[in-house]
């Protein structure tokens, strides 16, 4: 049974309090990604025709001699990785007890989202 002291507001807490920090950026990753997901929508309804050229066009167009197509596309794709890392690190953390295999799913994962990264952007800005 707990002790009087450890129950109500002036209990012992422990832990990493990283969690406020991670939920806060797994919202505003999902924002960024409602948001764009939107935008990439509308673009798609607003095609003339659906060709190469025309979808080509949703993440080439230049605003100002900035190429804000591949920048946005750029800003959408990171947050979906790091609202990936968020929610798959934490199932390992939960849910691997074992921490050699918790470890390595960790450094599989980091590999896996890095590499789709790079990959993401040398095809996006390759075009």
């Amino acid at each position: 049974m707990a002790s009087p002291q450890n129950v109500g507001p002036k209990r012992l807490v422990v832990g990493a309090h990283y969690g406020l920090k991670d939920f806060i950026a797994q919202r505003v990753t999902a924002v960024v990604l409602a948001i764009y997901t939107l935008v990439l929508f509308i673009g798609v309804l607003c095609m003339p025709a659906f060709t190469y050229e025309h979808w080509k066009a949703l993440f080439t167009f230049k605003v100002f001699a900035i190429p804000l197509g591949q920048v946005l596309a750029s800003l959408a794709f990171i947050a979906l990785a790091w609202h990936a890392w968020i929610g798959v690190r934490d199932i390992w953390m939960d849910y691997v007890k074992p921490v050699g295999l918790r470890l390595t799913l960790h450094i599989l994962t980091i590999l896996w989202l890095l590499g789709s990264v790079i990959y993401f952007a040398q095809i996006l800005w390759s075009i």
